[in-house]
């Protein structure tokens, strides 16, 4: 069987079961397996696959076609321009949370402390590390196999030195519960926490309500329990002045908004993302 063939037999399967994808799936996977890139598909179409690589793409193929979200497979999602692993036990990054780093890039200055609750696969805090200069990192999450993936993260973009001078931080537990006594007060709390009502969750589409891990799915009953939470624990962890920047759901902005009003936020804003759908809230505190 040549590449192409393979290619093609791949988006019939992926197809014929309901992919929406299926070309571009069906393509990723033949890459992954062959380690291969976008431009074998057309300057290498004859070249012939071995058994093993055969059988490799067809177990992959029949993975996907059971709603298996093409990343866990290939374990690497692209965010912010750098390539991410991922696993089961993290949300994959989607696009549009990078307008939630974009909007901390505008706040951020060079040598501020910043904590990422619910952090997954670490992708936000360590895009913001990227693109700034010795700031420190703290990230957080509830599952103690999400912050060995965000470690593992780290290590691959080059924050090993950075980590083993405990200038980047991955900590598990319960939002704040997690940061230990020493840890400095912070000039940026950033987090996409789970903010999808409990009842919705079955209804979304099976890659995410079977296979994305619940814990960074579910945010209560009305989908604000984690802002609440995090709103009302601030204070004791920033400095006098301080940012909060969420990602939130569509529907969510005004809420979100009077929570962080409630809560003594200035300049308190709801930007959307480029599908014109409400997608960051963001706002200053300035303590006393």
């Amino acid at each position: 069987m040549t590449y192409r063939e393979a290619y093609e037999e791949g988006v019939r399967l992926l197809a014929k079961h309901g992919i929406e994808e299926a070309k571009t799936d069906a393509r990723l996977l033949l890459e992954y397996v062959c380690h291969t890139d976008y431009q074998t598909l057309y300057t290498q179409s004859g070249r012939e696959l071995d058994d093993i690589q055969i059988q490799s793409y067809v177990n992959y193929l029949n993975r996907r076609a059971e709603r298996m979200p093409v990343q866990y497979l290939t374990h690497s999602q692209s965010f912010m321009g750098f390539d991410f692993y991922v696993d089961c036990h993290t949300l994959i990054p989607r696009q549009d949370t990078e307008i939630l780093v974009e909007e901390v890039m505008r706040y951020l200055h060079d040598g501020m402390t910043i904590l990422d609750l619910c952090t997954g696969s670490g992708c936000i805090l360590l895009s913001l590390l990227r693109y700034s200069n010795d700031c420190i990192g703290v990230g957080t999450d509830l599952s103690g196999e999400a912050v060995a993936v965000a470690a593992e993260n780290a290590e691959a973009l080059g924050f090993g030195e950075k980590m083993a001078r405990g200038e980047l931080v991955f900590s598990q537990g319960d939002l704040y519960h997690a940061l230990k006594p020493d840890m400095p007060a912070f000039d940026v709390i950033v987090s996409n926490p789970p903010y999808i009502c409990s009842e919705v969750i079955p209804t979304l589409m099976p890659e995410v309500r079977e296979h994305e891990p619940l814990l960074a799915l579910d945010g209560g009953a009305d989908g604000l329990i984690f802002y609440r939470r995090i709103i009302d624990g601030a204070p004791a962890f920033v400095r006098r002045e301080s940012a909060l920047f969420f990602e939130i759901g569509a529907d969510q902005g005004d809420a979100v908004r009077e929570l962080m009003l409630c809560a003594g936020y200035r300049d308190v804003r709801v930007i959307k993302d480029y599908a014109g759908l409400d997608r960051v809230v963001c706002g200053v505190r300035i303590a006393g």
